[in-house]
């Protein structure tokens, strides 16, 4: 059984990638209402896909030290983390310029999920930090 504890940075990535996870959900650009019906767009349609499939592998790094039980991962290091992230920072900014080229940037009441994603990985990125400022895990 593993008994160490999940840590500081690890927790606020946790956080942010479950917000992000969430975000998905929610559409992230709409017209604004002058077609019938409005054109939308969300986290599945195009560079998106990234951020949820992100947002589910750093929640799984997350998860891994307590599946492997007491021995020792080479993959459980802020690398792997930052990676992940860097994945899902890239596929955030590629789905913007998407949602920017096709005229569908909406403030948060029309495009919650997009403002939510980047909520959520800005707390990925806090996290990320706080991981490079503890002491490493033995």
């Amino acid at each position: 059984m593993n008994r160490r504890t999940l840590g500081r940075g690890r927790l606020i990535v946790g956080v942010g990638a479950t917000l992000t996870l969430v975000a998905c959900l929610f559409p992230w650009g709409q017209t604004a209402g002058i077609g019938l019906p409005p054109e939308r767009t969300g986290a599945f349609d195009g560079f998106g896909i990234l951020v949820f499939v992100a947002a589910i592998g750093l929640l799984a790094l997350i998860a891994l030290p307590y599946a492997a039980g007491d021995q020792p991962l080479a993959l459980d290091r802020p690398l792997a983390f930052w990676l992940i992230g860097a994945v899902g920072i890239i596929g955030f900014l590629l789905k913007l310029g998407q949602i920017l080229g096709d005229g569908l940037l909406a403030l948060p009441d029309r495009a919650m999920g997009l403002w939510l994603a980047g909520i959520g990985l800005a707390i990925v990125v806090w996290g990320l930090a706080e991981m490079l400022a503890e002491r490493p895990r033995a």
